[in-house]
């Protein structure tokens, strides 16, 4: 499911914008039960209070760093856009 404004970043950039560029809760929470499974907890109850919060800080860190644009280069800065539906 996406808005219907998904590319537009892309088309007034002129970037180009990958999966991971693209956030929802389910990717969040598929992320924290994949390091649930792997053991990164130690056996601690997942919470949204640290780890939910923790993991959506951690993607944009990582997704911040990745090239949008043809020069490979690491962007200068990163445009988050949250909405509530």
């Amino acid at each position: 499911e996406v808005d219907l404004d998904l590319g537009n970043y892309e088309r007034f950039l002129d970037v180009t914008l990958h999966r991971d560029n693209n956030i929802t809760t389910g990717k969040i929470y598929q992320y924290v039960i994949d390091k649930e499974r792997r053991g990164d907890y130690l056996g601690k109850t997942v919470q949204v209070v640290p780890h939910i919060t923790d993991a959506i800080q951690e993607w944009v860190q990582r997704v911040a760093h990745i090239s949008v644009d043809e020069d490979k280069a690491e962007p200068d800065i990163c445009i988050i856009e949250v909405k509530l539906t």
